[in-house]
């Protein structure tokens, strides 16, 4: 088997749904700045703010 567990990935909670999120590849470069797991979160707490 090769590459890294699910389970050692960096997660985050998200602030929308309080639910846990996992890295992903296409967040490599900017993890540090993303705060939502999903963009229909971002999408809710743009219209709540």
């Amino acid at each position: 088997m090769r590459g890294i567990k699910k389970s050692d990935l960096p997660t985050k909670i998200c602030p929308v749904c309080q639910r846990p999120f996992a890295w992903r590849k296409k967040w490599e470069r900017d993890w540090d700045n993303v705060k939502y797991c999903s963009e229909r979160c971002k999408r809710q707490q743009k219209t709540t703010d």
